[in-house]
């Protein structure tokens, strides 16, 4: 069989999710299959807004990218945005439809709800016949994301399932899978080996700091109040802020831009103070890494940390002297240490990949 694995490059996480699927599929199966970028078969200037308009909003503008997300998620407004969307993909993606009619995959396994769209529009004018699976790599869910046509939808946790639900999607059309992760996030380390391979001092409270693919956040406040650790920091493409790191040389700060080793950075970490996206609230659930959570984009990323609440999962809300004041409850605390890391099992989910992939059939 054939199987296209697709994404659209807007952040790091729905890459990073697909690539995983990727692997799964050459893993677990015989089958052929491709990854791509939905935005590569867009027109170029249609692929540049896209992208620069997100990234520019949510650094610029977060209030409007609030407000866009939500308003656009009330049902009354549903027909209307489904009518704008057709429109709309059917003059920027006539590549992808293209592509997808040309090609006629089995199974069509999409991480974006923007290719959700497009290959259920052609299923559903009898142009392919793909089965369509659909994973949400957030812990809530938009309604942008569903389509007629979707054959199965994967969700991060149950309460994602109850919200489907609640939108009146039949329940065999969905499954707790978990968000889908590089399976490296879940095999064990010589953790003294593999911090003396990283430049990590050893028998000391190891505080990673993520920034997200785009390096946002007060990341050098918090780092000036976190005397007493050991820091590391992931600048992801934030360039300007890796230099201004280096530069500066703080103590016991040991600073990486854009990393692929991700899960040997969380495997010598105790705590992970984050940006709530999915893809990395779920790696560091599979690693076993407590969370706080900081500069929270309003819309998916405010609506992740209210799920996690659901189950006393993540430290959110603090300002940046209460970050401190957390991770020093956490160091010097073996109870708290060990109730967080508890808490975490309940929607840890390394088997993700595999339950997805298994639903080729």
């Amino acid at each position: 069989m054939k199987i296209l694995v697709i994404h659209a490059s807007a952040g790091a996480g729905h890459l990073k999710a697909a690539e995983a699927l990727r692997d799964g599929v050459k893993k677990y199966t015989d089958h052929e299959v491709v990854l791509v970028d939905a935005l590569d078969y867009t027109y170029p200037a249609f692929k540049a807004m896209y992208r620069n308009t997100y990234f520019f909003m949510i650094s610029k503008m977060p209030w409007l990218w609030a407000l866009a997300f939500g308003s656009i998620d009330y049902p009354w407004i549903q027909p209307f945005i489904r009518f704008v969307r057709r429109i709309y993909n059917s003059i920027n993606a006539r590549g992808l439809q293209k592509f997808l009619i040309k090609e006629q995959f089995d199974y069509i396994l999409s991480e974006h709800f923007m290719p959700n769209e497009v290959a259920c529009a052609l299923k559903r004018k009898g142009l392919i016949k793909s089965k369509i699976i659909s994973a949400i790599t957030d812990y809530d869910v938009h309604k942008i994301w569903l389509a007629d046509g979707l054959d199965q939808i994967t969700v991060a946790c149950p309460w994602t399932l109850e919200r489907l639900k609640s939108f009146g999607i039949p329940e065999e059309k969905l499954m707790v899978s978990g968000i889908p992760t590089n399976e490296k996030f879940s095999i064990s380390h010589d953790v003294r080996k593999l911090k003396d391979h990283l430049g990590v001092e050893q028998d000391i409270f190891t505080v990673l700091i993520a920034t997200g693919s785009f390096g946002i956040g007060p990341i050098e406040e918090i780092i000036q109040t976190l005397d007493g650790f050991q820091v590391i920091v992931v600048c992801g493409h934030g360039k300007a802020l890796f230099d201004r790191l280096n530069e500066k040389k703080y103590p016991r700060v040991k600073v990486f831009g854009l990393v692929d080793n991700m899960d040997e950075i969380m495997a010598v970490s105790d705590v992970m103070v984050t940006k709530p996206g999915g893809l990395s609230i779920s790696e560091a659930l599979v690693r076993g890494l407590p969370m706080i959570f900081f500069s929270a984009i309003p819309g998916q990323e405010t609506n992740n940390v209210k799920v996690l609440k659901e189950y006393g999962v993540g430290i959110s809300g603090c300002s940046i002297p209460e970050i401190a004041n957390e991770l020093k409850k956490l160091s010097d605390s073996k109870e708290e240490f060990a109730s967080a890391l508890e808490k975490i099992k309940v929607l840890a989910r390394p088997n993700a990949v595999k339950d997805i992939v298994a639903l080729i059939k």
